[in-house]
């Protein structure tokens, strides 16, 4: 056989069914060897957008997305994405080809390892054909043990050379990852019920990790016996959400009512989450507690360099567990904040009353989200993009979900209409909903195409106030030139029914309304382009840009 039909073999041993990616001269006769072992190919439009579906693979299974794109121009491509992943921690592997090792004036050499460093993203080359298995082994452990995008490099000589019919079989990297959820260290769990068993306000912060891990029993467990508010981070949104004692998201997003409590608080326990420092307003949200961290990791710099009074490190799950059966041994229960008086403090939390006016031919943005939040049921997924539209969607759609995703990773607009294909794909092309902006949603805008080739039941739905809205508010607020920030867009739904989807345009909640019912009723390729309203400012925005928190 060839090495790049050993290379295929090893992926599909490593647990590939699915792959992202354009076809080139560095990666076609590697996809054919693909295809005919049975993997599910999605060719796309853009290498970007590939990775980025293979980020919304991992976001949504905590396993590796796997993606591909040529040598040189297909590799630079994949930068915005690369990053993004990197910053998400999401495993994935990027396999890529390379210029042939023997002709460095090749029009394509390009420095991949180079580029995979500046992106945050690990690099393995493949040297030689008896390397594939080791280069390919090497690739998946260090995206699963690290959590991290890694590249792959093939040089495309290497790839058309012979490989020994009768070697052993690929040995997969799973053989040399610890079988064994991590356990928790005893010691450290006394100290963390210390702490804990000493409170009389705790917030269980809880994070991706402990929803990965299946700890959400044992954490509502554990709140009912501290009398603790759980909270989520942003990645987290939604989770537990419908605990009568859910507090919503920590941090910048947090309603005025959540933000209050939890200032009141004087222990934290955090559960696989990482405690960055939106999570905890820079240290502002918190000002008088004890931290208790619970994590994997053998150890998790907060925020601003802070570190938990006490580490854990622990599989969420078993952590939890740990710390309420010591607790429970040591007879600790405690009332907390489960009290009427915080209970009225957190009703319709997350209402906002402010007042603005709306152009005719225009819709309130928060309309949109409150009806397609009570519209939606909860068993289909909900992806949000990043911008200044998600200063809504993140405030207001609040019903617990079978999956959320939020993006705000790396600052960037455009990568979460990929990360949806993606997540779709990774859990049988399940129903999902995006919500995102227009300029957000137009940077990717060909891969609709890809969507409806594939036929998946998205819904993508922008909140079209026809400009760059993070910078119109910023500027409006300083009293510059906003307009400057307006970009007209086309027919976004119309755009769709010309790729072979379907699409409406709304402007107003009936149209809105009618257009999610329809879609509901025959889930497939559909944008819902609804022009909103750039009078009405989110919430967030309303803080930092003037001062108000209502």
């Amino acid at each position: 056989m060839k090495v790049y039909e050993r290379l295929a073999q090893a992926f599909v041993a490593e647990g590939t069914t699915a792959v992202f990616g354009m076809m080139g001269d560095g990666n076609m006769y590697w996809m054919e060897a693909l295809d005919a072992l049975g993997v599910k190919e999605y060719e796309v439009r853009h290498e970007g957008a590939g990775l980025g579906m293979a980020d919304g693979w991992a976001r949504a299974t905590h396993e590796p997305g796997v993606c591909t794109a040529t040598c040189g121009p297909g590799v630079t491509q994949l930068a915005t994405a690369l990053v993004t992943a990197a910053r998400a921690s999401s495993p994935l592997v990027a396999f890529v080809g390379e210029s042939p090792s023997t002709d460095p004036e090749y029009i394509q050499a390009f420095d991949q390892e180079r580029f995979a460093q500046a992106c945050e993203a690990g690099f393995v080359r493949l040297l030689a054909p008896e390397a594939v298995d080791e280069t390919v082994r090497k690739a998946f452990y260090m995206a699963k043990l690290e959590s991290r995008p890694v590249m792959l490099s093939a040089p495309m000589d290497i790839q058309q050379k012979a490989f020994d019919d009768d070697a052993e079989p690929y040995k997969p990297s799973s053989a040399l990852l610890p079988a064994a959820p991590v356990q928790p260290n005893p010691e450290q769990v006394r100290k963390a019920a210390d702490i804990v068993g000493r409170s009389q306000r705790p917030v269980i912060i809880t994070g991706r990790g402990a929803r990965w891990a299946g700890a959400g029993q044992a954490i509502i467990k554990l709140a009912e016996r501290t009398g603790a508010l759980i909270a989520t981070t942003l990645q987290a949104k939604g989770w537990l959400s419908d605990d009568p004692w859910h507090a919503g998201i920590s941090g910048f997003y947090g309603t005025r009512a959540a933000i209050e409590l939890f200032q009141e608080a004087d222990c934290v326990i955090a559960v696989g989450a990482s405690m960055n420092r939106y999570t905890t307003e820079h240290g502002y949200l918190y000002p008088n507690a004890k931290y208790v961290q619970i994590d994997t990791k053998p150890h998790v710099l907060m925020g601003g360099g802070q570190w938990a009074d006490c580490y854990v490190q622990a599989d969420a799950r078993l952590g939890v567990e740990a710390l309420e059966a010591e607790l429970a041994q040591r007879r600790v229960k405690g009332a907390g904040y489960r009290t009427a008086e915080v209970r009225a403090r957190l009703a319709n939390q997350y209402e906002d009353r402010a007042k603005f006016d709306v152009e005719p031919g225009m819709v309130d943005p928060r309309e949109v989200c409150l009806d397609l939040d009570e519209i939606i049921p909860p068993n289909i997924g909900l992806v949000m993009g990043s911008g200044a539209s998600t200063g809504f969607t993140t405030m207001l759609f609040n019903r617990p979900r079978s999956m959320v995703l939020a993006g705000h990773w790396f600052g960037c607009i455009g990568q979460m209409l990929p990360a949806a294909m993606g997540a779709m794909a990774a859990t049988g092309n399940r129903p999902t909903v995006l919500v995102d902006g227009d300029a957000s949603l137009m940077m990717h805008i060909g891969e609709i195409e890809t969507a409806v080739r594939y036929n998946m039941p998205l819904l993508a739905v922008a909140l079209n106030d026809q400009a760059l809205g993070s910078e119109y508010h910023k500027f409006k607020a300083t009293n510059h030139n906003a307009q400057l920030a307006t970009v007209p867009t086309p027919d976004m739904g119309a755009v769709c029914t010309a790729f072979g989807g379907r699409g409406r345009l709304a402007r107003s909640t009936e149209e809105v309304r009618s257009a999610a019912h329809e879609w509901l009723a025959n889930p497939g390729p559909m944008i819902l382009d609804v022009r909103i309203s750039r009078n009405v400012v989110t919430l967030p925005y309303r803080r930092i840009h003037y001062g108000k928190d209502e």
